[in-house]
């Protein structure tokens, strides 16, 4: 994965303006050019020659303009990154984002957080739901104010790491990324649970930190060159050479854990799909919307990858 066309979704209000600040940001980091799109209602098709009523798509044109502006106005200092405006028209503003992402050959989608979330939380809506379920691109989600509190740079890229068939290509990703905007990398398991219920459980508990240390450990050697370190090794992505840190974060449940240290500090967080959705778009499934709804730093979804080229040519249809 390499970022070279970022597209924001905005909307009036303050999460559009949470997901133009993540989109800039990546933007910026990554040297990307940044498309700002809002999604507005199709005009109504009608009986009679025009098919389309005019005095409602006048107002849909306004309202686009009005929106666009505002947009407009909050990147009017913005000179190191090549920005385009445009509005699109679909019925579902996900749907409409993931459709003019193939369209405009974006590489990653952002947005921002549905109404009325918990501050410094991601927050998902209609909006966020349409691309966790079908985006050809990655998905970047902001917190509730992120426009705010976002820093001037990313000081790191995290990877929620899950022993699988396609972790592999998961932490290659994730290292491209980290390379192209010139940070390390750092590889996260959680163990969630407690040890309050007698020796077996915090016996268990053990053995499950033991194996999540040991599945980081491989996976950073896997990718690393001879002679790392223990707690850090250097992943090649994108044909540069990325520091990667490895860390297994424990609590009472995925909230606890991720806070149970200080690795979001200035960072995004790179989920991998569900293994069980289609190849090559993001499907959302329950241990990352824990993650989503409990991370503290803004989340890039990927696309579900697949584990070999023999499963690609077995799935044509889910490509």
């Amino acid at each position: 994965m390499k970022i070279e066309h970022v597209l924001a979704g905005f909307v009036p209000g303050s999460g559009g303006r949470d997901g133009l600040a993540l989109a800039l940001l990546l933007a910026r980091q990554a040297g990307a050019r940044l498309t700002v799109a809002h999604v507005h209602v199709p005009a109504w098709t009608t009986p009679g020659p025009g098919k389309v009523d005019a005095e409602w798509r006048a107002h849909v044109d306004r309202q686009a303009a009005r929106t666009l502006s505002a947009a407009r106005e909050r990147l009017s200092g913005v000179r190191d990154v090549e920005i385009d405006l445009l509005s699109h028209g679909d019925r579902g503003s996900g749907r409409g984002l993931a459709a003019l992402a193939g369209r405009i050959g974006a590489d990653v989608v952002a947005i921002g957080p549905a109404p009325r979330g918990a501050r410094g939380r991601i927050s998902v809506g209609s909006t966020a739901d349409q691309l966790l379920h079908g985006s050809p691109v990655p998905v970047a989600l902001a917190p509730q104010g992120y426009a705010v509190t976002a820093p001037d740079r990313l000081a790191r890229l995290a990877v929620a790491y899950r022993r699988g068939p396609a972790c592999a290509e998961t932490v290659r990703q994730a290292a491209t990324v980290a390379a192209g905007m010139g940070v390390p990398l750092r590889l996260i398991t959680l163990v969630v649970g407690g040890g309050r219920r007698g020796g077996v459980d915090r016996e268990m508990l053990g053995r499950v930190r033991e194996r999540a240390a040991a599945d980081l450990e491989a996976a950073s050697l896997a990718h690393g060159s001879a002679g790392a370190s223990p707690g850090a090794s250097s992943v090649t992505g994108g044909g540069a050479g990325v520091t990667v840190e490895m860390e297994v974060l424990e609590g009472g449940d995925v909230g606890a854990a991720l806070a149970s240290s200080g690795w979001h500090e200035d960072a995004l967080l790179i989920c991998a799909s569900s293994r069980t959705g289609p190849l090559r778009r993001v499907f959302l499934g329950d241990t990352s919307l824990k993650i989503i709804r409990a991370s503290p730093s803004p989340v890039i979804m990927l696309t579900r990858i697949p584990r070999t080229t023999r499963e690609t040519a077995e799935n044509p249809g889910k490509t």
